[in-house]
């Protein structure tokens, strides 16, 4: 049975929004008319916050960072953060806390300017909650790695229940894309280590993936040794994936096929001589025991 959608992942169904972009770079502020709720906004100590541990984005890169940190120094935070509240018994009370929702990469960006507080929105929010929102603000954004994406895909498909096409669209792609996204998850790990990190690009990703599982590994060293174009991959990938041309073998030994012939007639299993090097091989096929026993018994005759 199909899992109905929370709040979260309705939102990515195109709805009458306006982005307004504010004067410091990388700072965006939705604005949704379809709301009509007021939510507080609330200044809270940086230090009190943690992160989301459902968070699906893994790559903060340190420069984009910095450039947002020098963006909030000038502007400050434009768009407030959105955090649960956790409260914890101590000794002397109750100890709270916050984990974000959404919003890291505004908060590490502040905790770099050295901010003491934030601006948060605070709501009560399960686990799944959780997972569900930073899905949804993530897959919104335009700097995802192909990586971080592919396992936002997966986390809508096991914890929700989607189909591919569902997936496509809520967060208005064709489904073909979210296909393929999905399908860097099986590159070998190194691979996929290596797209997250800018290494290599998407298009290698797909690239490894035309070849044989047990050539792809080989491929994409390849890649990264001698710096191929996607091109170029695609093009490595299509001549690993043609099968190998069968070896040209002379003329048998006419000596050799009789023998092969009444061999296997006496002993009722298959019977091969092959020639390796300079070396020939009797071979005498068998799939049981009770077989192996009887060529054996059949053999000591002479």
């Amino acid at each position: 049975m199909k899992q109905s959608l929370g709040k979260g992942l309705q939102s990515l169904i195109p709805k009458k929004q306006f982005k307004k972009h504010s004067p410091a770079e990388n700072q965006i502020e939705t604005i949704d008319w379809t709301k009509s709720k007021k939510e507080s906004i609330f200044n809270i100590e940086i230090d009190k916050i943690k992160p989301n541990s459902c968070q699906p984005r893994r790559e903060f890169p340190k420069e984009a960072l910095k450039e947002l940190a020098d963006s909030i120094k000038e502007h400050g935070v434009l768009q407030p953060l959105i955090v649960s509240k956790i409260e914890k018994p101590t000794k002397r009370g109750r100890q709270v806390e916050y984990e974000l929702v959404t919003g890291e990469r505004r908060w590490r960006a502040a905790q770099i300017a050295k901010l003491p507080q934030v601006p948060v929105i605070i709501r009560d929010s399960s686990a799944k909650e959780k997972l569900e929102i930073a899905l949804v603000e993530n897959l919104q954004r335009e700097d995802l790695n192909a990586m971080e994406e592919a396992a936002a895909f997966k986390q809508l498909q096991d914890e929700f229940n989607l189909r591919h096409i569902d997936i496509a669209q809520r967060v208005g792609k064709a489904r073909v894309t979210v296909t393929n996204t999905l399908r860097l998850l099986v590159l070998p790990k190194e691979a996929q280590k290596a797209i997250s990190a800018g290494r290599i690009s998407e298009g290698h990703g797909r690239a490894i993936l035309m070849a044989k599982p047990e050539s792809q590994s080989a491929l994409f060293r390849t890649i990264v040794r001698n710096n191929l174009s996607v091109r170029q991959a695609e093009e490595k990938a299509r001549k690993l994936s043609l099968p190998k041309k069968p070896r040209t073998v002379g003329p048998r030994n006419p000596v050799f096929i009789k023998i092969e012939k009444d061999l296997g007639k006496a002993l009722n299993n298959r019977v091969s001589i092959i020639k390796r090097g300079g070396k020939n091989y009797l071979n005498i096929e068998f799939t049981k025991q009770k077989e192996l026993d009887k060529i054996i018994k059949h053999l000591l005759k002479f």
